[in-house]
């Protein structure tokens, strides 16, 4: 199986090919980059196909005249599968002012070691 990816790890954003053998047990050592221009293309291809990982970016009520929500984001990539029973605890949040940015929104989401901080400060 082949893939068309595009790299997000830099700048450059790399048109990354992508074969493996999909027999539901993907190994590191079957999968084959093609076309990035830096190492971290390569690091990037395989943990897509072995593990996908996103930062997540997203709002949380807050109790506020200014504004309805304030922005937050995971402070590392999550597990994609992690993405959605994160977003769900994330919108029963309701914060209350004042907030800063860098605040711990919610701590060690399901033991990963990732927090999700406020990105935006609001007084009150």
């Amino acid at each position: 199986m082949t893939r068309e990816i595009i790299c997000i790890s830099c700048p450059i954003g790399c048109h990354l090919s992508v074969s493996y053998r999909d027999n539901g047990n993907v190994q590191e050592k079957d999968i084959q980059i093609e076309n990035n221009k830096c190492s971290r293309g390569l690091i990037y291809g395989k943990e897509e196909i072995l593990s996908p990982k996103r930062v997540v970016t997203a709002t949380c009520a807050i109790d506020s005249i200014h504004m309805a929500r304030i922005p937050v984001k995971t402070t590392g990539a999550l597990l994609k599968n992690s993405i959605y029973p994160l977003l769900e605890d994330l919108y029963k949040i309701k914060l209350m002012p004042p907030v800063s940015a860098g605040d711990i929104v919610l701590e060690n989401f399901m033991n990963s070691g990732i927090n999700v901080i406020a990105t935006r400060s609001l007084s009150r």
